[in-house]
């Protein structure tokens, strides 16, 4: 089965209630070097119950060199060797890097544009505008964009560079790296480690959405519960419209992480690694395997930034067309992009002394505080961005990063809504025409390149976000800035 196939757990998993939203797996089997930390509310703990998220959670803290807890976030479900809704970290010289801590679509992430339009007056022209975006950013299985090609030599350059790359060559505005996180690009990307196979999927598919459950969204500002940085990431008030954008490395990313999961699996046995599960397959953080997944990994990285940065820029061309204005007048400014499935070298503070370490975010955002070098200098006196998008038709949230997350999960927070239904056992219960008519009902414009994939991606097959956001503000690792509402949704 695929990431997020719900299977029953082969056991049944202890766990001890620390209060409403935390409880802690003990280390109840042999070979845990950590305990795990679930935070969840009691519904969302329910269903993860259900699947095999804890018992991966408890699987994860067997890797070797883990430090203080194997952590699952309230949109946890089950995945590849680690749930989604998962991080872990290892220590940087006794440590294991694990692709599957990073998952399958590296660099799955969002960013948000912020207009200075409202919904109403925008609304004449929601269809009009709906319908350009859906041209000119290609969606669905294989989508590929006819008129903007790129070299080998050219996706060699922009999976080293970034999103800078995009932008030097007309595709973005000076700005828009700053908001980025990693401002971009990861500077460890080495395409000489990516196979010939990755590099071909790739190649033609640079600024499409793809499909299952990436999405780009019209929206508007619903509820705002922090002015101040509401209004320092450019959200100024309720009704004014925005943009969201969620994808990730397309088949690059796939490629990558099937062909270093292969190399993994004989790494464990050169290594003579224990592991309960061989979808946790990894290698010593400073070993050649890892070394080269982590180099192949920071390429498929800096391709999604870069697929999201094409995708804004015919965003913004799409805004140009309808109202033939120039797309500055409408701001169509970048608040921030944010990664959900990734591995980073970061330093934290362990048992009283600082380590550097490898993080495993896997359906995790990162969730910096304010005072973080590593977040964009206009933001550093409130936090880091906080992106979490809903299922298809329901809220999507900005959060901001908090000191608490630094001290409960590695500067990290959810990813989004959390599946609580397989794609297919949505498809035999829901008819795509009827999902496509719902949502129109509601004033939601909606274009899709499938309606097998609106069942799939229908609203009661994901968890509710608003809990999810809110299981995050009361326990402190992320807290609430805005909610936004869809408008419009462009769907492969």
């Amino acid at each position: 089965m695929g990431e997020g196939e719900g299977r029953p757990p082969p056991e049944k998993v202890p766990l001890e209630k620390l209060d409403d939203c935390t409880w802690r797996i003990p280390k109840y089997k042999q070979g845990m070097r950590v305990p795990g930390m679930v935070f969840a509310n009691q519904a969302l703990l329910e269903k993860m119950q259900t699947d095999r998220t804890l018992w991966q959670c408890a699987n994860v803290a067997h890797l070797p060199g883990i430090y203080k807890y194997a952590v699952t976030l309230p949109d946890g479900h089950e995945g590849y060797g680690f749930p989604i809704g998962g991080v872990a970290a290892t220590d940087y010289d006794e440590g294991v890097i694990s692709p599957g801590g990073v998952g399958y679509d590296i660099n799955c992430g969002v960013r948000l544009l912020t207009t200075n339009l409202t919904e109403q007056e925008l609304r004449p022209k929601l269809a009009q505008l709906a319908g350009a975006i859906f041209e000119n950013v290609p969606s669905g299985l294989g989508s590929r964009r006819k008129d903007f090609n790129v070299s080998s030599g050219d996706l060699d350059r922009l999976v080293t560079e970034g999103v800078q790359w995009l932008i030097d060559r007309g595709l973005g505005w000076a700005e828009d790296a700053e908001h980025c996180e990693e401002r971009g690009c990861m500077k460890n990307a080495n395409p000489d480690k990516v196979s010939a196979t990755a590099k071909n999927r790739g190649l033609p598919q640079i600024g499409t959405l793809g499909s299952g459950n990436h999405f780009l969204e019209i929206q508007k500002v619903d509820k705002i519960y922090d002015e101040r940085k509401a209004k320092t990431f450019g959200i100024e008030e309720k009704n004014q419209v925005t943009v969201m954008i969620h994808c990730g490395s397309r088949g690059y990313g796939h490629q990558v992480c099937s062909d270093y999961l292969r190399i993994m699996e004989y790494a464990v046995k050169k290594y003579k690694i224990n592991l309960p599960d061989r979808e946790l397959a990894c290698a010593p953080g400073s070993s050649n395997e890892a070394e080269d997944y982590f180099q192949a990994m920071a390429c498929a990285v800096n391709y999604a930034f870069s697929n999201r940065q094409a995708i804004m820029h015919w965003v913004r061309q799409s805004f140009q067309q309808v109202y033939h204005e120039d797309a500055e007048k409408f701001g169509l400014k970048l608040v921030y992009d944010v990664a959900h499935n990734i591995a980073k070298v970061e330093t934290h503070q362990i048992n009283g002394s600082k380590k550097k370490v490898w993080v495993h975010r896997k359906g995790a955002t990162r969730a910096f505080p304010p005072g973080s070098a590593e977040i964009p200098a206009d933001y550093c006196a409130e936090g880091q961005p906080v992106l979490i998008p809903g299922s298809m038709g329901t809220s999507s949230w900005v959060l901001v990063g908090s000191h608490k997350a630094m001290e409960l999960t590695f500067g990290s927070t959810a990813h989004g809504a959390g599946r609580m239904m397989s794609r297919s056992a949505a498809k035999r219960k829901w008819w795509g025409g009827d999902i496509k008519a719902g949502l129109e009902r509601r004033g939601i414009v909606v274009r899709a390149a499938s309606t097998v994939v609106l069942a799939e991606e229908a609203d009661s097959a994901y968890k509710n976000v608003d809990v999810v956001a809110d299981v995050s503000d009361q326990v402190g690792i992320a807290t609430k800035v805005a909610r936004l509402v869809p408008i419009a949704v462009v769907k492969g």
